[in-house]
């Protein structure tokens, strides 16, 4: 099996690199940034599999899953893997969203395991998903509180975000020209349909931000 990788970290990428000859595979490339991968690939399509970080050069964001996104439109017959540091469910969101074949998403502490390396890249190869445990869990969670919130109404989801800004209820009321009353109501009517009941010292309000934010951490 042939592999092409791209990591900024020298020490990573050298590593992976000699983690995988030690396993048999050749490994054809090592670049710095994805975009010398998807240059690599147009240039000469002489791999079986890719591995790529999802945070490289320049910006650090998402190179990694639009760099994914390019190889599997321009080669649908290679093995992508992307590695991450931490679980990053709005981004494995938006990698799998266009269909999981040869699609791997793993947290890069698996590297440390051979086997499971080995295993990736040949069911990749063969067409299948590999997608990280903590990763799914993630995602389901995100999930459920993605249907918890649809519950909401369009007044109930302002008010939540202006909760999440850290406005008092008279701050709310101001801000969405709202009684207090009226926004104690949809504040009472978002803690009963996000299922949170009053249970002694835990804070509902917070506890209703965080499952905000939980689902899109880029909301203000």
């Amino acid at each position: 099996m042939r592999v092409a990788l791209a990591d900024d970290s020298a020490l990573f990428r050298s590593g992976l690199a000699r983690l995988l000859g030690e396993l048999g595979i050749d490994v054809v490339a090592e670049c710095v940034t994805a975009q010398d991968l998807v240059d690599r690939l147009d240039r000469t399509a002489d791999a079986d599999a890719v591995i790529l970080d999802i945070r490289m050069p320049p910006t650090f964001t998402d190179e990694g899953i639009r760099a994914a996104a390019a190889i599997r439109a321009a080669h649908p017959r290679l093995g992508v893997l992307v590695l991450s540091t931490y679980v990053e469910g709005a981004y494995a969101q938006q990698l799998l969203a266009a269909g999981t074949s040869h699609l791997g998403y793993l947290l890069k502490d698996r590297v440390d395991d051979p086997g499971a390396i080995r295993d990736a890249l040949e069911r990749l190869s063969a067409g299948g998903s590999v997608i990280d445990p903590e990763v799914v869990e993630r995602l389901v969670m995100a999930n459920q509180h993605q249907t918890a919130l649809d519950r909401l109404t369009e007044r109930e989801r302002a008010v939540l975000a202006a909760m999440a800004e850290g406005r008092s209820n008279a701050g709310i009321g101001q801000q969405l020209f709202l009684s207090r009353k009226t926004v104690e109501a949809h504040i009472a009517s978002i803690f009963v349909k996000l299922d949170m009941p009053a249970e002694g010292d835990v804070n509902r309000r917070v506890r209703a931000v965080l499952r905000w934010l939980s689902v899109d951490p880029t909301r203000p």
